[in-house]
């Protein structure tokens, strides 16, 4: 069974759907970490928005696993490297590439390949795993998102207002929704839970009863 969660970032996606698969018994995929480990080999590379196709190349020859909760970039581990508000704010040098978005798809459907997964992403639900057996849009104002996001950078150390992480949020969302390959959207047939007020665990136990329905009525459990 595949479980796909999109929405928009600072949703809540990857820590709500990582606790999700475990309480499932189910891996979990982060596509979001996938995009951020190629931005990082990109800047990395000092690469910008003029070299798309020396992106794409990279991103050809990169060798990329993610692996117990961690990411391996050409075997080293980034797993908190790619964390960072300057990955963050560059995303777009992957996200916007259509042949990066088309290598990276491909690893998405070879990892969930024959497993129960959770996989959370922007296109999940439409493009990855367009036939998936439940699909679910999370999402939650720009502020909560912004607030969310904020207090996750100062616990690591960063120094950024509120304000600027808001204006990331603002312009990733049109970025996001704008894209000509793989657009944010919510699929027709997903469910939308709208995060906003609601606790981690208040999330997580919605989700779950939402997949476990799912189960049942496709007889799955």
């Amino acid at each position: 069974m595949i479980v796909a969660i999109d929405g928009p970032a600072g949703a809540g996606k990857s820590s709500v759907a990582r606790r999700l698969a475990h309480h499932l018994g189910f891996q979990f995929l982060d596509t979001g970490a996938m995009y951020r480990a190629i931005t990082l080999a990109a800047l990395r590379r000092h690469y910008g928005a003029g070299d798309a196709d020396a992106i794409a190349d990279m991103a050809q020859r990169t060798s990329l696993i993610l692996h117990d909760n961690r990411v391996l970039l050409d075997g080293f581990d980034v797993t908190g490297l790619i964390r960072t508000s300057e990955v963050a704010a560059s995303v777009y040098l992957a996200a916007d590439n259509r042949r990066v978005r088309e290598r990276l798809v491909h690893l998405q459907r070879e990892f969930a390949e024959g497993s129960d997964t959770v996989t959370e992403g922007r296109d999940q639900g439409t493009v990855a795993f367009p036939h998936a057996e439940c699909k679910i849009y999370l999402t939650a104002s720009p502020e909560e998102r912004a607030t969310r996001r904020h207090t996750e950078l100062q616990a690591r150390g960063e120094q950024i207002s509120w304000e600027e992480v808001l204006r990331q949020i603002n312009d990733r969302d049109r970025r996001d929704m704008q894209r000509e390959f793989g657009p944010l959207r919510r699929a027709d047939d997903a469910i939308d839970v709208c995060t906003d007020g609601l606790s981690t665990e208040q999330v997580i136990v919605r989700l779950e009863s939402i997949v476990r329905e799912r189960q049942q009525k496709l007889s799955l459990v």
